[in-house]
């Protein structure tokens, strides 16, 4: 095995460092595909999301080689060394079982991260960079997020970053009927946040997006109305609730813009919540007075009131956890002995072959049943424990105790009985 994961999220770092180190669509094909020129990068995922940034991959390649790609890929002058985690073998399985089940996000045991998860390793297979090695390990953890989510109650009542947006709304607007909502983008995110908003019945929903079309569709499920970002300026105007979430590399709100929507609206306040990384509202829009802006990081408050209730049922779930990873970690030691053992399997049918074809010539030559059944039994007993006897008398020799204890616990095994 050579599973290894290298990562910074939202424990280890804050938003304005995550989104320094993000993977947007578009970058991230071309990403994996430097990453695997990489010496010692024989196969390598991806996973970008608003709250983590991770690289699984297998092969040689240490952590500190990978936070070196890291740096040079992003500029930037950036020292990520004390923001990143490392984790090999068993800790990355571990790892990786955890973040598919919910267990590492900010929201525990919201579900989406399964989702991310699964296209991040759609878009690494379809690039090539994934092999056995990474598929074996990305289908095992997401049959045991789904045992989590079939045996546990880690997803009642789930809480996700897009309903907590809506919870920290109604603390900002306890009447969300007469208030008018503009959701910038048009992913999953928006999309999640869009349907939280349509059930909690706001008075005017509006979906503004680069691509009209995937904003037309997402405005036809919530009953909302869709519009081009060339129309950002006048629903801005118009908005008492914002929520943002794209991919943009730049802000779509700036502090301008938020100035000027201030001063048509005669100053009523607007209520903005910022989910994308890199952010989508610049922070300098904050300093206004009637303006009151969080940005991902602010969930965390709100996030932590409903850990007590899940921390409960994590507590179950990390058993079943730990139970697929012993599992698992069984299976891939198991079949890593299998060319070894089908080795020996052919040495012994060698040895096998040749003492049984010297017993029947022996046979032929008119020697007694008797004196050819001990020729075989002496004979290829003699020559299956040769080499097991030689590696016990230079085990003994270096004191090898680890050797020496495997020869003999092996030794000891009661014969299989037929």
């Amino acid at each position: 095995m050579a599973f290894n994961i290298l990562g910074i999220n939202h424990k280890t770092a804050p938003v304005a460092l995550r989104e320094k180190v993000a993977f947007n669509e578009d970058r991230l094909v071309a990403a994996l595909r430097t990453l695997r020129l990489e010496s010692g990068v024989a196969e390598v995922v991806i996973l970008s999301t608003c709250n983590r940034t991770e690289v699984y991959w297998s092969g040689s390649a240490s952590g500190a080689e990978l936070t070196q790609w890291l740096e040079r890929h992003h500029g930037d002058n950036l020292d990520l060394a004390s923001s990143l985690y490392v984790h090999q073998e068993q800790r990355a399985v571990e790892h990786a079982f955890s973040v598919a089940s919910g267990l590492d996000s900010m929201v525990l045991g919201e579900a989406q991260i399964l989702g991310q998860l699964k296209d991040a390793y759609r878009v690494a297979h379809q690039t090539g960079s994934t092999g056995p090695t990474l598929n074996k390990l990305f289908q095992a953890a997401f049959s045991a997020a789904k045992r989590v989510r079939s045996e546990t109650q880690i997803g009642a009542n789930a809480v996700s970053l897009a309903s907590a947006t809506v919870k920290l709304t109604r603390r900002m607007y306890s009447d969300l009927s007469v208030q008018n909502t503009l959701l910038i983008g048009a992913g999953e995110m928006i999309a999640l946040t869009a349907r939280h908003f349509a059930t909690a019945g706001v008075k005017r929903m509006v979906i503004a997006n680069r691509t009209l079309s995937r904003a037309q569709s997402l405005a036809a499920e919530v009953k909302g109305y869709a519009v081009d970002l060339a129309q950002l300026d006048k629903e801005l105007a118009q908005a008492d609730i914002v929520i943002s979430c794209t991919a943009s590399p730049d802000p779509m709100i700036t502090k301008a813009m938020a100035v000027a929507a201030l001063k048509a609206r005669r100053r009523r306040p607007i209520f903005m919540v910022d989910l994308a990384v890199p952010r989508d509202i610049d922070p300098a829009v904050a300093e206004l007075e009637d303006i009151y802006l969080f940005s991902i990081d602010d969930l965390q408050q709100l996030v932590d009131e409903n850990r007590q209730s899940r921390e409960i049922a994590a507590g179950g779930a990390r058993l079943l956890i730990e139970e697929e990873v012993a599992r698992f970690l069984a299976e891939s030691r198991a079949k890593g002995a299998g060319p070894a053992i089908r080795a020996l399997r052919q040495q012994a049918d060698t040895l096998r072959q040749q003492t049984l074809e010297q017993a029947r010539r022996l046979a032929a030559s008119g020697k007694p049943t008797d004196e050819v059944l001990e020729y075989l039994a002496n004979t290829l007993t003699n020559r299956l424990l040769h080499a097991p006897t030689q590696a016990l008398k230079q085990a003994s020799e270096s004191a090898d105790t680890a050797l020496a204890e495997a020869l003999t616990r092996l030794s000891l095994e009661e014969p299989a009985r037929q």
